[in-house]
C-alpha cells in the first residue's frame, strides 16, 4: 500500500534549505511520502539549494509574473496550488517561515481543509513594518495552522501569548542547523571559481558580508559598503567575501562601491554548500540574513546584524549576535572590537547555538506523523541541548 503524501512547499532558497532535512527525515521514518513542491517564486534557486542535499523538486509550479507585485505572486500561487490539491490532495502541507509562498500554501491548504504544519513558527518582531511583509505573513499563517513547530522556547511563548493552544505547539529547534551542519561537514570544494581562487590565495581572517534584504537596498547599503571599505583599510589581515543580491541595480551598487578594492571578493549568489563552508571558516559575519543569524553560532562565528530590528532575539539574548543597523560608525566600531580581540570574539558564541541541536528535522517528521495519528508525539527539544551544540560542532 502506498504511503500518504505530505507536501513540503518552498519558493525561496532559505525555504528549500530548511525543508531539505525534513524531506530526508520523512523518507527515513517511512510513515509518509514527502513531496517537495517548488512554488514558482524562485524556482531556479530552489532547485539549486535542494541539489546540495541530493534532492530535487517533485513538482514545480510555473508562475507568470508581469507586475512583480506581492498580490500578483500570491494570487497565481494560490490558484495553482488549489488546482493541484483538488486532484492530488496530500494528508498535510508543510509551509516554512514567512514568505509569500508560505502564506499562499497555508491559505490554499486551509481552504481545502488540508492540515497546515508551520515550520519555524512563532517568530515575531512585534512590528508589522519590520520586516515587511514577513511579519504580517507569519502572523496570518499562524491563524490557519494546525501544528506550530517553533524553533525556540521564545518562539513557542509568542504563540502561547497569542492564544494558540499549547497542544498545537512543539519546540523542535530550527532545521537550518541540521542543514548547515550536514553540508559543511562534507567540506565540498568551492563551486564558485572566484571564491575558490580568493580562499586559496587568502592568508588572513575571513569576514563574510551579506546584505540582501529589500530594506537594506539604496542608502543603507551604501553605508554598509562604506563600513566594509573602512574595515579593509584598517585591517590588512582580513579578507572579505560578499555574495551580492541578484537584482541588477543592487549588484551595480555593490560593484560601484567595492570594485577594485583589494581583498574583497564580490560574487553572484552562492550555492548553499559554498555559503555553508564560508560560514564555517569565517572569523566574523556581517549580515541582514535571518538564516545566517541562526547558522553562525553552530560554527562559533559571531554575527553583527545589519538591521535595526530582528525577530531572532534569541541570538541577542545568547550574546552571539548584536544589532548594528546600517550605521557605518557602529558597524566599524563593533567589528573592530571583535577583530582586535579574539577573546572577545570567542566569548560571543561561548554559549553555543540557541536555535537547535541538529535533530529538528526528525522532530518535524514525527510531529507531522503524530498529527495524522501515525506516531506518538515527539519530545520537545531539550533547552540545554541548544547551549551544547556549539561545543559539539
Amino acid at each position: 500500500m502506498s504511503l500518504r503524501e505530505v507536501h513540503l512547499i518552498g519558493g525561496t532558497r532559505p525555504e528549500a534549505v530548511k525543508l531539505a532535512p525534513v524531506a530526508i527525515a520523512f523518507r527515513e521514518a517511512g510513515l509518509l511520502e514527502p513531496i517537495l513542491l517548488a512554488s514558482g517564486q524562485h524556482p531556479t534557486m530552489v532547485t539549486q539549494a535542494l541539489a546540495a542535499f541530493g534532492l530535487e523538486p517533485d513538482i514545480t509550479l510555473t508562475v507568470e509574473r508581469a507586475s512583480g507585485t506581492q498580490a500578483e505572486l500570491l494570487t497565481a500561487m494560490i490558484q495553482q496550488l488549489d488546482e493541484l490539491w483538488s486532484v492530488r490532495t496530500p494528508a498535510a502541507v508543510i509551509v516554512q517561515g514567512d514568505t509569500t509562498t508560505s502564506l499562499a500554501g497555508a491559505l490554499a491548504a486551509f481552504w481545502r481543509r488540508i492540515p497546515v504544519v508551520h515550520l519555524e513558527a512563532g517568530l515575531r518582531s512585534g512590528d508589522l513594518d519590520s520586516p515587511f511583509p514577513e511579519e504580517g505573513n507569519r502572523r496570518l499563517v499562524a491563524q490557519v495552522a494546525a501544528l506550530h513547530l517553533a524553533p525556540t522556547p521564545l518562539a513557542a511563548m509568542n504563540l502561547l501569548d497569542e492564544k494558540i493552544p499549547a497542544s498545537d505547539v512543539l519546540v523542535t529547534g530550527n532545521t537550518v542547523v541540521d542543514a548547515t551542519l550536514s553540508v559543511a561537514a562534507r567540506r565540498l570544494p568551492y563551486e564558485n571559481l572566484a571564491v575558490a581562487d580568493a580562499r586559496a590565495a587568502a592568508t588572513g581572517r575571513l569576514v563574510l558580508v551579506t546584505a540582501h534584504r529589500r530594506e537594506s537596498w539604496g542608502e543603507p547599503l551604501d553605508r554598509i559598503l562604506g563600513a566594509v571599505k573602512e574595515l579593509i583599510a584598517r585591517y590588512p589581515d582580513i579578507d572579505v567575501v560578499l555574495p551580492s543580491h541578484p537584482n541588477p541595480a543592487v549588484r551595480a551598487q555593490v560593484d560601484a562601491a567595492l570594485a577594485g578594492v583589494e581583498r574583497v571578493t564580490v560574487t553572484d549568489p552562492l550555492p548553499y554548500p559554498d555559503l555553508a563552508r564560508l560560514l564555517s571558516e569565517a572569523y566574523l559575519v556581517l549580515t541582514d540574513s535571518g538564516g545566517i543569524q541562526e547558522e553562525a553560532p553552530s560554527f562559533g562565528v559571531p554575527a553583527l546584524v545589519l538591521r535595526d530590528v530582528t525577530e531572532r532575539v534569541e541570538s541577542l539574548h545568547a550574546g552571539c549576535a548584536k544589532l548594528v543597523g546600517s550605521d557605518p560608525d557602529m558597524i566599524v566600531t563593533e567589528a573592530s572590537a571583535l577583530l582586535d580581540s579574539r577573546i572577545r570574539r570567542d566569548a560571543m558564541t561561548a554559549g553555543g547555538n540557541p536555535y537547535g541541536d541538529g535533530r529538528a528535522a526528525q522532530r518535524t517528521a514525527q510531529a507531522t506523523a503524530a498529527l495524522l495519528g501515525l506516531a506518538p508525539a515527539p519530545e520537545a527539544m531539550p533547552v540545554q541541548q541548544s547551549a551544547e551544540i556549539g561545543a559539539v560542532a
